[in-house]
């Protein structure tokens, strides 16, 4: 399914009530990632649903705290059961991850999904060569000889861009600049053609013209091997250039979602439009300054009551009490777009349309 066909996934359905067979390539349902510490539970994650399908783009966004990576490593399985608490479901083409052993996810990753980490410096072993790794990666899933795995890492090393990549093939990450070990990392990410790609903040500390480079190479890597991405980011311009739809997370959960022309031209959650507020925009005038959100993320372990974006949004005296009291629901307020917000509906629009877009 390529970009412009219907949408693939939706957000707000509980393990519950969903059907016991998925119905998505990827399903999340009722996705809780809590870490158990001294000073008490740190609910990173706390019932988190979405769905998504291969060939189409999900953008996870939200600031630092909000659960994105926490819940990128839970679907990889690489959260250390000792230290985490995980439940809920997830479906990868019809088989459950979370209630899987650790062999046979370990079995999964880098075959049938892998990721592209935020640092490739410290990803990347720095005591073997970028070559030696892509073969370790590729010969732990292919049964091929040394040889036939060395002459595939250059030919994907070739396919991400750099070059002379049958001599790069022997250099160490540290010989490579920032943009060319992202591009090892996402050769190394690919190498088995995973069905699912996670990219955390993958053009983080990378100038534009890098940036740029990174996100025609995952999104041309996309059409030819028809994956499903998952793109993590605080970076909205990234998920404007690259995303179909966008989950926007606060607290460890889902308050908005929806297609990209959605969530940018007619958002409904009065987070996401101090997320929008403080992003520099190149096609209007800009105003004199950006507008931040007051106050700090919440902290994980001691969520405010009710929503927990209550105490720095500006327009909890509008709920009648219910932003202390209740935490909303996740509800579907037009096709494809869910919001989970007590203010009423229409309210909502009239507040973008007449304060917050003008101001943007």
């Amino acid at each position: 399914m390529g970009k412009g066909e219907q949408r693939g996934g939706t957000v707000g359905e509980s393990a519950s009530e969903s059907s016991p067979e998925p119905r998505s390539f990827l399903d999340v349902r009722d996705l809780r990632i809590h870490f158990p510490t001294d000073d008490g539970l740190v609910k990173s994650v706390d019932g988190l649903s979405f769905r998504l399908e291969r060939g189409r783009t999900l953008g996870i966004v939200g600031e630092s705290g909000s659960g994105k990576s926490v819940t990128s490593l839970g679907i990889l399985g690489l959260h250390n059961r000792k230290n985490a608490q995980v439940a809920g479901e997830i479906w990868l083409d019809g088989q459950e991850l979370v209630g899987a052993t650790p062999d046979q996810v370990r079995r999964l990753r880098g075959r049938r999904m892998a990721m592209i980490f935020q640092d490739p410096l410290s990803s990347m072993h720095p005591f073997y060569t970028v070559g030696q790794q892509i073969v370790e990666a590729y010969r732990v899933h292919n049964d091929v000889s040394k040889k036939v795995a060395r002459k595939h890492a250059i030919d994907m090393l070739g396919r991400v861009g750099i070059p002379r990549p049958d001599r790069r093939v022997d250099d160490y990450p540290h010989q490579f600049s920032g943009g060319m070990r992202q591009r090892a990392m996402i050769a190394m990410a690919l190498s088995c053609d995973p069905e699912l790609l996670i990219a955390d903040e993958p053009t983080t500390a990378l100038d534009v013209t890098v940036q740029a480079q990174i996100l025609d190479l995952i999104r041309d890597l996309q059409q030819e091997f028809n994956s499903a991405i998952i793109m993590i980011t605080h970076d909205l311009g990234v998920v404007a250039e690259l995303a179909d739809d966008i989950l926007v997370m606060y607290g460890g959960r889902c308050v908005e979602y929806g297609g990209v022309d959605d969530v940018f031209h007619r958002p409904e959650h009065p987070y996401t439009w101090g997320l929008l507020g403080s992003m520099p925009r190149l096609d209007r005038p800009p105003a004199e300054r950006l507008i931040p959100i007051k106050g700090a993320p919440p902290s994980l372990i001691n969520l405010p009551a009710g929503c927990a974006f209550n105490p720095r949004c500006a327009y909890e005296g509008l709920t009648d009490g219910k932003a202390t009291a209740e935490r909303p629901e996740l509800v579907e307020t037009a096709p494809g777009h869910s919001v989970a917000c007590h203010l009423a509906a229409e309210r909502r629009r009239r507040i973008w349309t007449d304060e917050i877009a003008p101001k943007l």
